[in-house]
């Protein structure tokens, strides 16, 4: 059997508003892990842990893991200024 147009259309619509859906769903998953591993970034600076280290098993660059840091309140040296 043949579909119609409109059938072929509402099918692509339901199977975009699943995977729309799934996206909204997995992006609100990524902020609250994002914001766990935040704080467990902080924590193991706080516990005395190599900054280099958490920011390799975090998963972050050292730019991100600063500013983690940073506005947790954790004192971070600025870079010096060439000149």
């Amino acid at each position: 059997m043949v579909e119609l147009p409109e059938e072929q259309r509402a099918t692509a619509l339901r199977h975009l508003a699943e995977i729309g859906q799934r996206r909204t769903q997995l992006l609100a998953e990524a902020e609250r892990l994002i914001s766990d591993l935040r704080a467990a970034a902080i924590e193991a600076d706080r516990v005395g842990a190599k900054r280099s280290r958490i920011s390799e098993l975090a998963g972050v660059s050292s730019k991100t893991l600063y500013r983690w840091l940073s506005d947790a309140g954790v004192e971070v040296r600025t870079k010096k200024g060439v000149g």
